[in-house]
């Protein structure tokens, strides 16, 4: 029974994120990357922008800075603090989850990817490390088909309605049936990992099932309204096909472990007593560059298991799958990059642990 307990949640949390994808990727092709072409030449601004730009949850705004970065258009300091400020995919899985704590993480992200930014702009001045030029854009600039949306052809799509158009509809329509009439918001999934044993209160309308209901609600607008080009290159093959599984696998694993753990280890007491252990893992593990391993972390906070500032070191160091691309064009970049992320996240994450 346990099982499906823990699958409806996994499943539930993933169908949100995916809306929540789906959304920033709508509004991010909606521009068609002018962002990008507002960089602004001052080192400092640099700096600043790449800082939103890699607060933006996913990892678009990541892959436009290190396209930007090879290509020359901003600092190593700017790409540094990009990759601070990102926290890739598992900022959706925050948001889902731990949504106020997910909504001070980033502030606080924030403001250390600006220290660390400029901090290393005056350690390496203007140095550019070595790569090859690279476009890693999801926006086909190149197709004129590539719009987020065509009115005029609308009422043709949907009497010619696509397959893939049909299935995120009827799926988006059943999850907001459910979380209408039967659902709560995924941060009651928190018991789950707890055993606690305690019922959610399935009637209740509280602001996190409200803000599900209006993000779900958008996301259907959008799988309504969006071009099929769009659909089945964007929402379908860049966000469905590429994270569904593997976003459902990584949560439904983790809440299974820290259950299965919680049935015969004290997990609580053992972290408590080898938190600053548990903390270096944590930045270790962050160094991996992709989406999933960094699930565990989340979830281990959510159920009161670790402190914040395990937490905080984990995403100072993590970046998704961000990272990606600039370790495919500049290894010397990834691995210096990395290197600062994972000291930056142990000076701030063992001083806040220290004071706590």
């Amino acid at each position: 029974m346990f099982l499906l307990t823990i699958l409806q949640q996994a499943v539930t949390i993933t169908i949100f994120v995916l809306v929540m994808m789906i959304v920033i990727e709508y509004i991010t092709i909606r521009h068609k990357g002018k962002t990008e072409k507002k960089t602004p030449s001052n080192p400092f601004m640099q700096i600043l922008f790449a800082v939103f730009m890699g607060l933006i949850p996913g990892c678009l705004g990541t892959y436009a800075v290190v396209s930007l970065y090879i290509h020359g258009s901003v600092s190593f300091a700017a790409l540094t603090a990009a990759f601070i400020a990102t926290s890739g995919d598992e900022a959706f899985i925050m948001f889902s989850m731990i949504p106020e704590t997910a909504v001070k993480l980033m502030i606080i992200i924030f403001i250390v990817a600006l220290i660390v930014g400029i901090i290393t702009h005056f350690i390496f001045k203007g140095k550019m490390f070595e790569g090859k030029s690279a476009n890693h854009q999801f926006i086909h600039t190149q197709e004129p088909q590539c719009r987020s949306h065509n009115f005029k052809i609308l009422p043709k799509q949907l009497r010619h309605i696509i397959w893939q158009r049909a299935v995120i509809l009827l799926f988006g329509l059943v999850f907001l049936t459910i979380l209408i009439f039967f659902g709560d918001a995924p941060e009651h999934g928190i018991h789950i990992i707890e055993n606690s044993g305690q019922d959610s209160e399935i009637g209740k309308w509280g602001w996190e099932r409200i803000i599900f209901f209006i993000v779900t609600c958008i996301g259907l607008f959008i799988a309504l309204t969006v071009t099929d080009h769009f659909l089945k290159k964007h929402l379908w093959a860049h966000i469905i096909k590429k994270h569904f599984l593997k976003l459902l696998l990584w949560t439904f694993a983790t809440f299974f472990v820290l259950r299965f753990l919680n049935e015969y280890v004290n997990i609580k007491e053992l972290i408590a007593g080898n938190v600053y252990i548990v903390l270096f893992i944590a930045a270790l593990i962050g160094i991996i560059p992709e989406s999933g391993p960094h699930i565990i972390f989340i979830s281990m906070f959510a159920a009161g298991l670790i402190p914040f500032p395990v937490l905080l070191t984990n995403s100072i160091v993590q970046d998704g799958h961000g990272s990606i691309p600039l370790l495919a064009e500049s290894g010397k970049s990834f691995i210096v990059v990395k290197l600062i992320n994972f000291i930056a996240g142990l000076i701030f994450g063992y001083t806040l642990l220290f004071f706590l």
